[in-house]
């Protein structure tokens, strides 16, 4: 009877994955199959060319030379492989690849991790000057205080070419190439991942976990209901780990206050593990590229949570912050 009962439980908990996992792919879907189609347009239009051009002037003031713009962009609008093969068709110095990758770190994909932190209830203005600013931020201070890494930087890679779309149709039916595979891989990792969320919550599982992370959401000042969405976000990225995070928004009581406290955290740090490996084969020192994300993510964050005090009574009810 027992052995009967587990079989209805694991039934029931695949089933209730499945279709969480696929609710949420279809809802991310929305959002990253046009964005990206839209970008990927972008790359072969003179805009790209021209906010490269815009940006230029503004290198120096990160210690760059102007050309230093080309990855910026791309990381910017695009990705960090888009970001890293800029760095890669340019001959940079020690100190200005890691300033590139560091700036990169902080605010890449913005046009899709925006979306999403959007769909999450993160305000726009938020989202912009957390990532812009710290950015910004990380260039300026590294160019004024590092005075080390003059040498040329030795890549350890080759960019592998790829064929140029000749037409408007080329260029169309790579957009939606990409696109397809990118809900494509989305899907393959947010509907495991939503069935071992599921499988961890009808199992109780979850109190342990969040027990277990309480000393560190209690220093970045959110309750532990947000252990799972800090964990995903950390893992896996804005754009992939946004699936948990909204369910956690949607089932789990999570505060519009510590879900904006936890996206701040998440945009300085996120995926913080596999992008820094990214920038290995680069010839620059990772581990501090990996601290300094880590240390800024919690210091910023203990900071607006200090600074953010929520009443009691919209404490109690998990309510949103005015």
């Amino acid at each position: 009877m027992k052995k009967n009962e587990n079989k209805i439980a694991l039934s029931s908990t695949l089933s209730n994955g499945l279709k969480s996992g696929l609710h949420t792919t279809w809802s991310l879907g929305k959002i990253i199959f046009p964005i990206t189609l839209f970008i990927t347009i972008l790359q072969f239009t003179p805009i790209l060319p021209w906010l490269v051009e815009l940006v230029a002037p503004l290198m120096h003031i990160f210690g760059l030379r102007g050309e230093a713009a080309v990855p910026i962009v791309l990381g910017n609008t695009l990705n960090l492989y888009a970001g890293i093969a800029g760095i890669i068709s340019l001959e940079l110095t020690v100190k200005e690849v890691f300033i590139i990758a560091l700036m990169i770190s902080f605010a890449h994909n913005l046009f899709i991790e925006t979306a999403v932190a959007l769909k999450v209830g993160v305000k726009l203005w938020l989202v912009l000057a957390v990532r812009l600013g710290l950015a910004a931020t990380a260039g300026i201070l590294l160019n004024l205080f590092w005075t080390g890494g003059s040498e040329i930087a030795q890549y350890g890679l080759t960019p592998q070419a790829e064929a140029v779309p000749q037409g408007v149709w080329q260029i169309l039916l790579l957009g939606i190439e990409k696109a397809a595979f990118g809900v494509l891989q989305l899907a393959l990792i947010v509907i495991p991942l939503m069935l071992l969320v599921q499988f961890v919550k009808d199992r109780n599982y979850l109190e342990h976990f969040s027990k277990g992370l309480a000393p560190f959401t209690k220093l970045i000042g959110v309750k532990p209901n947000t252990s799972m969405t800090l964990v995903a976000g950390l893992l896996i990225g804005l754009a992939y780990g946004a699936g948990v995070m909204i369910q956690a928004v949607r089932e789990d009581g999570v505060s519009k206050r510590d879900i904006t406290l936890a996206f701040i955290f998440l945009m300085a740090c996120h995926a913080v593990i596999e992008d820094t490996l990214l920038f290995l084969p680069l010839g620059i020192p990772i581990w501090p590229l990996f601290l300094i994300r880590l240390v800024t993510a919690i210091l910023l964050t203990v900071t607006v949570s200090v600074c953010w005090k929520q009443p009691k009574a919209a404490e109690s009810e998990g309510g949103v912050c005015h």
